[in-house]
């Protein structure tokens, strides 16, 4: 089970190109090592890009 507040973030911050807090670069979909949370990162992206 996601946290969905974690994904809103992550995905906020892919599409808005910030800073991955851990690392101090650019969060990039490559940075999620959980396969749920992926799944889920992407899952609201393409909804997001869908709405444009």
């Amino acid at each position: 089970m996601v946290n969905e507040v974690v994904v809103r973030i992550a995905a906020e911050r892919i599409l808005n190109k910030r800073l991955n807090p851990k690392t101090g670069q650019v969060y990039l979909l490559d940075d999620i090592t959980n396969a749920d949370y992926l799944q889920a990162v992407e899952g609201y992206i393409l909804e997001k890009i869908e709405g444009i």
